[in-house]
């Protein structure tokens, strides 16, 4: 049995400031490093054979609280990396999707379909992601591999593994900060989703509550 934690990223300045952080490479918050302490916490006596992040450092640094002084490599993976949002790359979430009401509406209610004017379009992520899943578990054969990645990342390869398409992509809930899904393939690489969204280790009020839907004021 491969067992593969997926961990998402601790907050990072784009979470607080509210923007479409996306591929925009924003440094952790004092109450992101804070998350990252349970975390270590969590893993500290959980064996880890191989550790993987995208290259974004938010994830970089959850990667570094996962490894808790082991004596493991980090391989950056750009597979692992968060969908770029071209013309709402780094812009303030709601602000933005009002402007571009169309856009909006298909992040509400078709997130399958969302493909910004110069990004990354939903479906393309959504094999990427699961190729580069396949070829770390595909490397780790009855191994135990964790990976730092992102929430929209998750999401994916959380609907996938639940629904078997990405058209149940809104059926499928967001990850907080540092919450945990684990993965697991047997011999026959047939894979599992044990749990997921599991942030039991961080005290929910260090965990804000933030809605992604356009047409609901932030909270």
């Amino acid at each position: 049995m491969t067992k593969i934690y997926i961990v998402r990223h601790c907050e990072a300045a784009g979470n607080q400031k509210r923007l479409f952080q996306g591929s925009t490479d924003c440094d952790i918050t004092e109450l992101g490093a804070l998350q990252l302490e349970f975390l270590k916490k969590r893993f500290e006596n959980i064996p880890i054979d191989s550790i993987y992040t995208s290259p974004l450092l938010r994830a970089r640094k959850t990667a570094e609280a996962i490894r808790a002084g082991r004596d493991l490599s980090i391989t950056k993976l750009q597979g692992f990396a968060e969908i770029h949002g071209g013309i709402v790359e780094g812009k303030p979430f709601f602000e933005t999707f009002k402007k571009i009401p169309e856009l909006a509406e298909i992040w509400n209610n078709h997130p399958e379909d969302f493909a910004p004017e110069g990004g990354e379009p939903m479906r393309e992520a959504y094999e990427r992601i699961w190729d580069t899943v396949l070829s770390v578990a595909n490397d780790n054969k009855g191994k135990t591999v964790a990976i730092a990645s992102h929430g929209g990342v998750i999401r994916c390869l959380n609907c996938r593994l639940l629904y078997g398409t990405i058209n149940r992509l809104k059926d499928t809930s967001w990850s907080e900060n540092t919450a945990v899904s684990l993965i697991t393939f047997d011999d026959e690489m047939r894979a599992t989703l044990n749990y997921m969204n599991d942030h039991s280790h961080v005290p929910d009020k260090f965990l804000p509550k933030r809605s992604r839907i356009v047409e609901v004021a932030e909270v």
